[in-house]
């Protein structure tokens, strides 16, 4: 049992890392023992009295160390012992005016400010003003628009029964003609209506034509009658 103990108590001072090879060599009762072996490091050097400046010339310097803006931590944490000129930090002509062009556009002046209101509100006026002349505008036509509408309508539904009561009357003239019903989307039934509409052209161009001949003979029969 007291082997038993100090095998335990062995074992626990190895894990904790007390435990020492004469230890395991002293108490041989245990059986076997696993041997750790007590590696202390030599601790790293630290800089902590100096400031730790990079080299700007070293090329394992990464490039932000380099930047002016780590010039400007380095010299407000370590003061002048960073080793860096002050007037080295100062903003350049080009930053300047970036930096006051930022505020210009984030942080304008109270004139400016109203300036723009007054600049918005004019645009909304204006805005509002083109609107209700639009609405005016509308609403003025709008007598002439639903009379058109009106008329389109009505002349739809009169085209409609015209194209309506023309196909009754070719269906009636093709039933005559064939002496049955036949289909409206037959070739007979096509060619018939292709030979019906060259014969109205036809006529219409005759029509047309005796229309002009009795307009053009009309003033000479004025001249005759009074001579």
């Amino acid at each position: 049992m007291a082997a038993s103990v100090l095998c335990r108590r062995a074992a626990v001072l190895s894990l904790r890392g007390v435990y020492s090879p004469q230890t395991a060599s002293a108490t041989p009762l245990c059986g076997s023992l696993v041997q750790v072996a007590c590696y202390n490091p030599k601790p790293l050097w630290r800089n902590v009295r100096e400031p730790y400046i990079p080299d700007k010339d070293d090329e394992r310097t990464p490039e932000w160390q380099k930047s002016s803006q780590y010039d400007r931590k380095l010299f407000g944490r370590f003061g002048s012992a960073s080793g860096i000129d002050p007037a080295s930090l100062w903003p350049s002509h080009g930053d300047l005016e970036k930096i006051i062009a930022e505020e210009n556009q984030w942080h304008p002046s109270l004139d400016v400010m109203l300036t723009n209101i007054a600049a918005k509100d004019e645009e909304e006026t204006k805005k509002r003003l083109d609107k209700e002349k639009l609405i005016a505008e509308n609403m003025a036509k709008m007598p002439k628009m639903v009379a058109d509408w009106r008329r389109e309508k009505r002349e739809t539904k009169l085209k409609l029964k015209e194209e309506k009561s023309r196909r009754a009357r070719l269906l009636a003239e093709a039933k005559e003609r064939f002496g049955h019903a036949v289909d409206p989307r037959s070739a007979k039934f096509l060619e018939m209506v292709a030979e019906i509409e060259k014969e109205e052209k036809k006529n219409r161009k005759l029509l047309k034509r005796r229309a002009k001949e009795e307009k053009l003979a009309a003033p000479a029969t004025p001249a005759a009658a009074s001579s």
